[in-house]
């Protein structure tokens, strides 16, 4: 639980099985519900008590009630309950529904990106898509996957909370072993499967790369950039189809099967835990990962480093997996102004150097580079000032409609048989696509 591992990065399976009971409540609950009643119309001075499900880990918990207690000391009319929301983020989506279908729910929650669509369709969130165009508050300055997900159905429903992305992680003492050059940012796919093949070691159990095979968010989201980059979509222009069994994503995922079954060259991880630690440990010599491993790399003292992805014709597009802290419509027009208010305050340069930069996780704004709090950052986590500057390469958002939960489990499936031999890619991922339709079809 928490933000310093965004949905994406590990041990996300039991998501979709949550997520989908949820979308069924959450469908429901657009429909019923006592609605509660408030304010009207906005008084700044007015006393107002905010709700908020933060959905951390009890360290990060802390450092949010200690930054609530500084904006009501600010703003003593406003009172601040912080809570957890659920014993673990994962649960966050099933108690919100179940406070839909009640009427008594949060003013705001922590939120995986891909529950945007059906938070926005439930019709319990603010519309705040007029509020953030305020230059107050500096809406282009946040990565524009983020924006993207924080806009399903075209509404704006809260800020972004955290941002990522995924980078290629080498270990130098491996390279250096093999007399291999260090990746540079100006890689291929095909310079990424020659070194691969140069820095796997069967008889020591070194492998040059790894991928998960878990069938999980983290097996999909890689595959992700691989698509994008030669051109491919995930779904159709209207969201209501699979896109990504196309021939762009049957190259993608032949480069992967070939890697894996032709060169022998790739840990297939089972789990999605075990690659990150072995890739620590010196037992894998590139990784593509995000942010959130640099504070295990630091405390082992791996020696690392951080290149952007390989690209396919010079294109180096990334994923970014943004969370939200997503803001609901209680019926009061006090509680929606200070929300809004405590979340444009938290999310502000100066408010993320407090909090983000603090867990060493990325900055949500670039205008946080030019702040002390940064310098220390990227002094204490070597490689995060090239994560940052990856996140330009974060061009596209993952879908948020309600079917891509669903639809990634498929795809995933997919990936793990492809990598293991089971199947072809093209027949693996037509596979997916037949399994996704209703699904995405909103059926």
């Amino acid at each position: 639980m928490g933000s310093n591992i965004p949905e994406g990065a590990s041990t996300v399976r039991r998501r979709s099985v949550a997520a989908l009971v949820a979308a069924v409540v959450l469908a429901a609950a657009g429909c019923g519900g006592p609605s509660q009643e408030g304010a009207k119309t906005v008084d700044p001075q007015a006393k107002v008590k905010l709700t908020w499900w933060s959905g951390q880990t009890s360290d990060a918990q802390k450092i949010l009630e200690g930054l609530a207690a500084t904006f009501t000391r600010q703003h003593p009319n406003v009172t601040i309950e912080v809570t957890s929301g659920a014993s673990t983020t994962d649960e966050l989506l099933q108690k919100l529904s179940a406070g839909f279908a009640s009427g008594v729910y949060p003013d705001i929650s922590y939120a995986f990106g891909s529950w945007a669509s059906q938070l926005q369709e439930s019709g319990k969130t603010l519309d705040l898509t007029e509020k953030v165009r305020d230059p107050a508050v500096k809406w282009a300055e946040f990565p524009e996957a983020a924006r993207t997900t924080a806009t399903p159905n075209g509404q704006v429903i809260g800020f972004p909370a955290l941002v990522d992305n995924l980078a290629l992680l080498y270990n130098k003492t491996l390279f250096d072993a093999k007399k291999v050059p260090y990746p540079t940012d100006e890689w291929t796919w095909d310079d990424f499967r020659a070194a691969a093949k140069k820095l796997t070691d069967p008889a020591e159990k070194i492998y040059g790369t790894a991928y998960s095979v878990s069938a999980s968010e983290d097996t999909t989201w890689h595959f992700w950039p691989l698509l994008w980059q030669r051109g491919g979509s995930i779904l159709s222009p209207d969201g209501k189809q699979a896109a990504f069994n196309s021939q762009a994503g049957v190259d993608a995922l032949e480069f992967l099967r070939a890697m894996a079954v032709d060169d022998k060259s790739v840990y297939l991880d089972q789990t999605d835990e075990r690659y990150a630690p072995l890739f620590g440990d010196g037992r894998i010599a590139m990784i593509i990962n995000g942010p959130w491993s640099l504070l295990e790399l630091k405390a082992k003292k791996t020696d690392y480093g951080v290149a952007f992805l390989p690209g396919t014709n010079g294109d180096h597009q990334t994923v970014s997996g943004p969370d939200l802290w997503t803001l609901f419509d209680n019926g009061d027009a006090n509680r929606a102004y200070w929300s809004f208010e405590l979340m444009k305050w938290l999310t502000s340069a100066e408010g993320d150097a407090q909090w983000n930069l603090a867990q060493g996780n990325l900055p949500l704004r670039a205008s946080e580079t030019s702040l002390p709090e940064y310098r220390t950052y990227v002094k204490e986590y070597p490689g995060a000032e090239k994560l940052v500057a990856n996140l330009a390469n974060a061009k596209q958002a993952r879908p948020t409609v309600s079917g891509y939960v669903e639809m990634s489990r498929h795809v995933g499936e997919a990936i793990a048989k492809a990598l293991q031999g089971a199947a072809t890619p093209k027949a693996a991922l037509d596979e997916a696509a037949a399994k996704s339709r209703q699904a995405l079809a909103g059926g």
